[in-house]
C-alpha cells in the first residue's frame, strides 16, 4: 500500500516532529479562527463577549459528537496502514464520514429547535446579551455540517501520515475569515454592520470553504478515497468498533463541557464580565493546550501506525521524546501566562474591569500548563493504541470534581471568583500526574515485548 508518510520507520524524533509541526500549526489555525473573533468582538464590547461565549459553549459541547469519527479515524487509519490494510482504511474513511454528517444534521438541528432554552439555562440577566447569544448560536448551527466535517477530514490525513495537507487548507479558512471577519461585524461601504452576526456568518463563509477544499485534495491525495462507496449501508461491526474507540473520549468532551457550562453559571452570579473573561481567557490558554494537542495527535498517528505494524520499541522511544517536547512546552506556557498576563489579556479585552479578572484568571492557570500538556500527549498515545478509556475515565472523574470544588473555594468565606479558578487549574494538575504514571505503567507492563522488537 502506497503511504503518505511511513511513520514505522526512520528517526523517531524527526519522525514526530515532521508529523507534529503541520498538526500543531492546524491546531493553532482553528484557535486563530476563535482568537481573531475575540479580538474584533472584544471591540464590540463586554456585552457581545459574553453573548459569544455563552453561545460558544454549545459549539464547544459539539466537539463530543465530532470526537466519535475523528478519533476513530485517526487511529482506524493509522492502524490499518500500520498493517497495509487498504480495505480497512476504505472501511474507516467511509463511516467516519458517513456518521459526521448524520450527527451534524441532528445535533444542528437540536440548536436551532431548542436556541432560547439552551440560552435560557444560563441566566443572564441581559436581555440584550441573551438576543445576541441566540442569533450567534443559530447562524452557527445552520452551518455547523462544515465545522463538523473538516475535523474529520484532517483526522483522516493525519491517520495516513499527510499532516501538511490540513494545515495549509485550514490556513486558508483562516484567511478568509481574518478578511471577512472585521467587514461583516463593524461593516463597510454598502455592508451593514452585523456585530456577532457577522463573526458568525464570517466563520461558517470560511468554514465552507475549507469543507470544498478538503474534497478536491483529498481526492488527489489519496487515490484509494475515489474508490470508497459513500452512498452505501454502514455496516454494524465497523459502526461498533467506532464508537468503542471514540465513544469514551467523546463522553469525557461531553461532560467536561456540562462541567464548565455549570461553573459558568457559578460564575454568572459575579456578572456577564467574568463570564467574558474565561472566554477571552480560555482562549490565550488554548496556546499551550492546542500546542500540546498537535503533539497528542501525532503521537496518537504515530503509535497507532507502529502498534499496526508491532514496533513497540518505537512506541517507547517516541512517547518518551514527545514528552521531553511537551513538558518544555508547558513550562513556557506557564511563565508565559503568569508573568505576561496583562499585555496578553490586554489585546483581548481592554475593558478596566475585565482586564483585572483577567490577569488573575491567566495567573492562576499558568500554574497547571505543564501538566496539563503532558495529560494532553499522554492521552493521545493510548488513542494510538486504541485504549481511548483511560483518558476518559481520568478526565471525566477530575473534571466532575471541579463543580464541588468551585463551589467550595469561591464561597465567600474563602477564595470568591478566584476559588472557581482555583478549582479548574489544580484538576489539571492532578490529570497530568495521574494519566502520565498510568501511561508509564502500561509501558513497563509491555517492556518484553519492547525487548523482543528488534529495533
Amino acid at each position: 500500500m502506497a503511504k503518505t508518510n511511513n511513520l514505522t520507520e526512520g528517526n523517531i524524533s524527526n519522525v514526530l516532529i515532521e508529523l507534529a509541526l503541520p498538526i500543531m500549526g492546524t491546531s493553532f489555525v482553528q484557535m486563530a479562527y476563535n482568537m481573531i473573533d475575540m479580538i474584533w468582538i472584544g471591540r464590540v464590547g463586554s456585552n457581545a463577549m459574553a453573548a459569544v461565549g455563552t453561545a460558544g459553549f454549545f459549539m464547544w459541547l459539539g466537539m463530543a459528537f465530532i470526537l466519535i469519527p475523528k478519533i476513530s479515524a485517526e487511529v482506524g487509519v493509522a492502524q490499518s496502514i500500520g498493517r497495509e490494510d487498504e480495505a480497512s482504511v476504505k472501511n474507516y474513511i467511509r463511516h467516519t464520514l458517513q456518521l459526521i454528517v448524520f450527527l451534524a444534521v441532528i445535533y444542528g438541528s437540536f440548536l436551532i429547535l431548542f436556541r432560547k432554552n439552551l440560552i435560557g439555562f444560563f441566566n443572564l440577566g441581559d436581555t440584550e446579551v441573551t438576543s445576541m447569544a441566540i442569533s450567534y448560536l443559530v447562524i452557527i448551527a445552520s452551518g455547523i455540517i462544515f465545522g463538523f466535517i473538516n475535523p474529520v477530514f484532517t483526522a483522516i490525513l493525519n491517520g495516513y501520515g499527510d499532516s501538511r495537507t490540513p494545515f495549509y487548507i485550514n490556513t486558508v479558512g483562516l484567511v478568509l475569515n481574518m478578511i471577512v471577519d472585521p467587514l461583516l461585524i463593524f461593516g463597510v461601504g454598502r455592508i451593514p454592520a452585523l456585530g456577532v452576526q457577522g463573526a458568525a456568518l464570517a466563520t461558517i463563509s470560511a468554514q465552507f470553504i475549507v469543507t470544498l477544499i478538503f474534497i478536491i485534495t483529498i481526492r488527489i491525495k489519496m487515490p484509494l478515497f475515489t474508490r470508497v462507496k459513500f452512498i452505501k449501508w454502514p455496516n454494524l461491526d465497523t459502526l461498533n468498533r467506532i464508537f468503542e474507540l471514540g465513544l469514551p473520549a467523546s463522553i469525557q468532551s461531553g461532560l467536561f463541557t456540562i462541567f464548565a457550562i455549570i461553573i459558568a453559571r457559578i460564575i454568572a452570579k459575579w456578572g456577564p464580565v467574568p463570564i467574558a473573561v474565561q472566554k477571552v481567557g480560555s482562549q490565550i490558554e488554548s496556546i499551550s493546550w492546542m500546542t500540546a494537542g498537535g503533539f497528542s495527535t501525532a503521537l496518537s498517528a504515530f503509535v497507532g501506525q507502529n502498534y499496526g505494524a508491532k514496533k513497540w520499541n518505537r512506541i517507547y522511544k517516541g512517547y518518551i521524546s514527545s514528552m521531553k517536547i511537551v513538558g518544555v512546552i508547558g513550562i513556557f506556557a506557564t511563565c508565559l501566562l503568569i508573568f505576561g498576563a496583562r499585555p496578553l489579556f490586554a489585546l483581548f479585552l481592554p475593558d478596566k474591569e475585565a482586564l483585572k479578572y483577567g490577569v488573575v484568571y491567566l495567573e492562576i492557570l499558568g500554574v497547571s500548563q505543564f501538566f496539563m500538556c503532558i495529560e494532553i500527549a499522554t492521552g493521545g498515545a493510548f488513542n494510538g493504541l486504541g485504549k481511548t478509556l483511560p483518558p476518559s475515565i481520568v478526565g471525566i472523574i477530575f473534571n466532575a470534581l471541579r463543580v464541588p470544588a468551585a463551589l467550595l473555594l469561591s464561597s465567600e468565606a474563602l477564595l470568591g471568583l478566584n476559588g472557581v479558578w482555583w478549582s479548574i487549574s489544580l484538576s489539571s494538575v492532578l490529570k497530568g500526574i495521574i494519566l502520565t504514571t498510568w501511561f508509564i505503567i502500561v509501558l513497563r507492563k509491555n517492556r518484553y515485548l519492547i525487548s523482543m522488537d528488534s529495533e
